[in-house]
């Protein structure tokens, strides 16, 4: 159960990531705080399908930033961090679409899970049994 909840955890910081990268690829003058309610939907609005696809992505996402973490540590400059910081989030954002979901659903499901432990547990399970 450990090491689920790291790689829940995991999952989370880089869905971060991935938002960042989300709300970079946005019109500019568009202000990052708009999209904020979206990541605020309530737990009821995620279908069993959507959180599988989640717990699907998080998996794979968990590994995307373990390699990526040692790939920064191991990067020189500030040119070569940011180039390592830019790949990982391309890579993310293809896994969690390739796992059928957009981003801004998984950002949404991943800050309710956050404030619901029911939620949470739910996901971990789904996580298990497809491991």
């Amino acid at each position: 159960m450990q090491r689920m909840t790291a790689l829940f955890s995991a999952a989370l910081l880089t869905a971060g990531l991935v938002a960042g990268q989300a709300y970079a690829q946005q019109d500019s003058a568009q202000d990052p705080a708009a999209g904020q309610p979206q990541a605020q939907a309530p737990a009821q609005d995620f279908s069993d399908d959507q959180l599988q696809q989640f717990a699907d992505a998080s998996q794979d996402i968990a590994v995307i930033s373990q390699e990526y973490t040692e790939r920064l540590h191991a990067a020189e400059d500030e040119q070569s961090q940011q180039e390592v910081r830019m790949e990982a989030n391309d890579k993310m954002v293809e896994v969690v679409e390739e796992n059928g979901l957009d981003v801004d659903t998984f950002n949404a499901i991943g800050h309710a899970i956050q404030q619901d432990p029911e939620l949470m547990q739910r996901v971990q399970q789904m996580a298990e049994q497809s491991s």
